[in-house]
This record gives C-alpha cells, sequence and structure tokens, in this order.
C-alpha cells in the first residue's frame, strides 16, 4: 500500500472497531492460511472472499466501489508447508501445484466477478533460497528442487492470469514479480541502488539455538532458547521464512517489482 501511495488497509477484524477506515479498503489475509485447509486455524482464501462477498451483501461496499479498486492475492507457499508436512509424495508434487494453482484462479476469477477489475496475483519467492531450505547448505546457496518446484507454479499461474484475461476480454490480471524480486536483491551485483547490500542475503537474524527451537521460543522457565543478531537492518530476512521490514523495502526497491506495481494503475 505504501508504494502505491495508499494508506494501509484495514484487518478484516477490527472492520467494525475502525469502520470509518474501511473507504481505504480491508486486509483479508490470514497467516498461514492457504488455498486450501491447512494446520493454521484460520479461514482459508474462499472463506477469505466469502467475507468479502458479504460485506458486498450487506451494502458496506458497492459493485461501483469495488471497480475502481485494487485487489492484492497474496500465497506465500503454505499449502505446499503443508503438503510436505503431510508426507505428500515427491511424485505427487507436480499434480498437487497444479491443484492450487486452479484453484486459485477460481479464486481470481470470483473476485473479478464481484466488481473489482484490477487484480494482482503474487508470484511465489524463490522458498529453496529462505532459511529454512538454506540451513542444511550452512546458509550458503538456495535448494534448487524447491526451486524447480516453484517455477512450475510460477509458469502455471502466468498461464492461469493469461486465460483469465482472454476469458473476461480485459488486462485486469497480472502478476506481482516477487521471484525475480528476491533474486534482484540477492544477486546484489543486480540490484537496484536503493537495495542495501546485506550480510550473507540467506542467514537470518533471528534462529532457535537448536533444530528443536525457533525464533522466539522460549524453556519451561522462560528462558530464551533463540539468539538474535546485533544489526537486523543487515540482514534480509529475520527467522527461518519471513524478511526483515529492511528485506522487503529492497525487494519493492528492484526493478521486478516496480514494473509489476505499475500494472495497478
Amino acid at each position: 500500500a505504501g508504494y502505491l501511495g495508499i494508506k494501509t488497509p484495514v484487518p478484516y477484524r477490527y472492520r467494525n472497531e475502525l469502520g470509518g477506515r474501511l473507504k481505504y479498503g480491508l486486509n483479508f489475509a490470514y497467516g498461514g492460511t492457504g488455498v486450501f485447509d491447512t494446520p493454521a486455524p484460520e479461514p482459508n482464501m474462499t472463506t477469505q472472499i466469502d467475507f468479502l462477498q458479504q460485506l458486498l451483501n450487506d451494502s458496506v461496499y458497492s459493485k461501483r466501489a469495488l471497480k475502481t479498486s485494487v485487489a492484492l492475492v497474496s500465497l506465500a507457499g503454505n499449502d505446499y508447508s503443508n503438503y510436505i508436512a503431510t508426507n505428500g509424495s515427491t511424485a505427487g508434487f507436480p499434480a498437487f501445484i497444479g491443484r492450487v494453482v486452479n484453484q486459485l484462479k477460481v479464486n481470481l476469477k470470483r473476485i473479478h466477478n464481484l466488481g473489482v477489475r484490477k487484480i494482482a496475483a503474487s508470484a511465489l519467492q524463490p522458498l529453496g533460497c529462505l532459511p529454512q531450505s538454506t540451513a542444511q547448505f550452512s546458509f550458503e546457496q538456495c535448494n534448487e528442487s524447491e526451486n524447480a518446484l516453484v517455477g512450475l507454479h510460477n509458469q502455471l499461474l502466468a498461464q492461469a492470469v493469461n486465460d483469465l484475461n482472454k476469458e473476461t476480454n480485459s488486462s485486469s490480471f497480472f502478476v506481482l514479480d516477487m521471484y525475480n524480486a528476491f533474486w534482484n536483491v540477492f544477486n546484489q551485483k543486480q540490484a537496484h541502488q536503493v537495495s542495501p547490500t546485506f550480510v550473507n542475503p540467506f542467514e537470518p537474524c533471528c534462529v532457535g539455538v537448536s533444530a528443536a527451537f525457533s525464533c522466539g521460543s522460549v524453556d519451561e522457565n522462560g528462558v530464551k532458547q533463540y539468539t538474535l543478531c546485533s544489526n537486523p537492518k543487515s540482514k534480509f530476512f529475520w527467522d527461518t521464512v519471513h524478511p526483515t521490514e529492511q528485506g522487503w523495502r529492497a525487494v519493492y526497491s528492484t526493478p521486478a517489482l516496480q514494473s509489476s506495481l505499475k500494472q495497478f494503475w
């Protein structure tokens, strides 16, 4: 929102307490969720769109208002983490990626049918470069087999967006190029000038003291079981999966993302 020059949307959960700010939009996202159900006890993307539908039914928003609105649909990989955690087979992974993207396509079309005329779907970032994957390589290199699966997801997503634009005879749908934006930052020689130089971009700032602990863990006595780097601004990743604020600023400043964001207008 900041990079588009608009106010931060209100979390859906606070729509009643902050009703005066609804004109700036709503954030329906829930951490840890996906297009399908995940271990996170929160509504999946279909239910999140149901919430928007209900607001239209209740005349909180009008179709006319949505026609001048934009939507960011973010899928960050939780469906795939859940697939791995539930012992999904390697052989079955490509077919599962197809199912995820097909459901995402259904969701994008539904948002369009509700009236929104500019809809961005975020491409997956290189998940094989998250610290949870680079730890096995001493944070020195990415897991290429994981990134190959990400490449399939992004390829199918681009195809789905292209199909949707043809079906609706519009240019309503586009992809936010998170994948190349992350790589712009990782390959610092090619990085945009406003991107800071990160000390080993694959190594996080906050880590558990052992594999049994994670960032923020404490033992039964309340003793911290994690360590922090001295300067979070020098790190691209905060923990094993999330970039730091400085990391996100760098991503959004890259040519790859700046050119994607222009499609919102």
